[in-house]
């Protein structure tokens, strides 16, 4: 692998410079283990959607087996898609705090709702109330097919290990 320049768009995808993105992580040694190089990638990719949705831009990305979109109104969402939770991360413009939590094994995602696709059309469902609540502007088709390009690309057992249950019962990211 060639070198990678301060000036050059960052390796993670972000649409950054390296200088302003993963650099100062490495230089400090904060992406030495596998846990943190996926948190690093995770909140920059959470960033640049976010980005997105304060410019009140639609678009969709893909890393691993999270999904994130923005819509022209300012609303962005994280999905994971071999548990089918979900998160919104951007309203109306404005960045909401992510909840993460990390621990030297693992990284933890605290889902508000699960998603579905039904009828061509995204369904939410929180996980505290158990609304069901319909978002039209998400771009249904797009994660119908990252979802199914993912369940071709890898095999049950492997999305399996890609969670651990905790002590509760539930699933962790």
């Amino acid at each position: 692998m060639g070198k990678i320049g301060r000036n050059h768009p960052c390796p993670c995808g972000s649409g950054k410079k390296y200088k302003h993105c993963c650099l100062a992580a490495k230089q400090t040694g904060a992406m030495g283990s596998p846990t943190n190089q996926m948190k690093v990638s995770l909140v920059a990719a959470i960033e640049r959607i976010q980005d997105q949705a304060v410019e009140k831009k639609a678009t969709f990305h893909e890393l691993g087996v999270f999904l994130f979109f923005s819509d022209h109104e300012g609303d962005a969402w994280m999905l994971e898609s071999t548990e089918s939770d979900a998160v919104q991360i951007a309203r109306g413009g404005e960045r909401l705090e992510v909840p993460i939590d990390e621990n030297p094994e693992t990284i933890e995602i605290n889902f508000s709702h699960t998603f579905a696709i039904r009828e061509r059309q995204l369904v939410l469902t929180g996980y505290a109330d158990k609304v069901e609540v319909l978002l039209d502007r998400a771009p249904t088709s797009q994660i119908h097919a990252a979802i199914r390009r993912l369940h071709k690309r890898y095999p049950k057992e492997m999305l399996a290990r890609m969670h651990v249950e905790s002590s509760i019962g539930g699933p962790e990211a």
